[in-house]
């Protein structure tokens, strides 16, 4: 038996087929519908064709969906997903008329990413961990007794909109000073922009000519790397942010490991270094959850789709 797994992104969509044992057989990638959204369904059924072809009827145990958005406790509908243009959308509903054989379950991008983790990454044999997916925004998920945590009331967990800083920035969800306005890799270059329109001789001014918009969160510790002061005072401050949540999440849930996700984890111990020092110096517990990188990238939400029916049975 295989099981499918969708990772629908604002920029694409990627598909993957799996065996028992979380192996891709099979992988589609498709454009997403920019400005089209009511196409998924079907741009789904066609690639899910694409992966099963050759095989019996059958064959396909289920469909999962990963979407970087807010789900109903039901988990049939996309209560607001911005970067796709899903408004109260019934998802699943949608894709499941597609797949009379096959049973099609929803979740958040993140949630099933540390899922996956649980399965065949940085949280194997975990009993609780945290996954921070450091991006755009700041996603992240839990797992508790071995398993994906959901919510209390089946609302999920939201760890970007956490309130870490009362007099900070007003976050995209409209609350102020949630962790995502300090965390989130978008929210490094946001901060050295502002850092190099204040410092005009800095080493990240130089390196853009002069035009702010170019920076990135990459750019930001390419520069540190290079000893660029203006480059290196911001990206102190968002490690100092970054442990203030990690130490959070440690004091409030005692995880055995956190592991960051996400293009900027890619900066490796120059992150993670001064990560685990100041995490270190807040954490209440002497001993306490190591800090990790995800290990497995741009799939992670696609394994995770995949491992929704068979978690959903347990």
């Amino acid at each position: 038996m295989f099981n499918a797994g969708f990772d629908i992104g604002g920029s694409h969509i990627a598909g993957g087929l799996y065996d028992a044992r979380c192996n891709l057989v099979r992988r589609v990638d498709e454009p997403f519908p920019q400005g089209r959204p009511e196409e998924v369904p079907a741009l789904v059924a066609r690639m899910a064709g694409e992966l099963c072809e050759g095989l019996a009827r059958g064959a396909l145990e289920s469909v999962g969906l990963a979407v970087p958005g807010s789900i109903d406790r039901a988990r049939e509908r996309v209560i607001n997903a911005y970067n796709l243009g899903f408004h109260d959308f019934p998802l699943r509903a949608r894709v499941q008329e597609r797949f009379p054989d096959a049973p099609v379950l929803l979740g958040n991008d993140a949630d099933l990413a540390a899922l996956a983790e649980l399965h065949a990454g940085a949280f194997i044999g975990a009993q609780c961990a945290v996954l921070l997916t450091l991006g755009t925004g700041l996603g992240g998920g839990i797992i508790i007794n071995g398993r994906l945590w959901r919510g209390g009331m089946g609302n999920g967990c939201e760890i970007g909109h956490t309130i870490l800083d009362m007099s900070g920035e007003i976050c995209t969800c409209g609350v102020r000073g949630c962790a995502e306005t300090r965390c989130a890799a978008s929210a490094l270059a946001r901060e050295a922009r502002a850092a190099a329109r204040a410092r005009p001789g800095t080493l990240i001014n130089e390196r853009t000519g002069g035009d702010p918009e170019k920076i990135d969160a990459k750019f930001v510790v390419d520069c540190a790397r290079a000893g660029d002061a203006a480059a290196l005072f911001v990206f102190d401050r968002y490690t100092d942010a970054l442990s203030s949540a990690a130490a959070s999440l440690i004091n409030t849930l005692d995880p055995e490991v956190i592991a960051l996700g996400g293009g900027l984890s890619g900066a490796g111990e120059f992150l993670f270094a001064p990560v685990r020092e100041k995490t270190r110096k807040k954490s209440f517990y002497r001993e306490h959850a190591r800090i990790v990188p995800a290990v497995l990238g741009n799939d992670a939400g696609m394994l995770g789709a995949a491992l929704l029916y068979d978690d959903d049975k347990k």
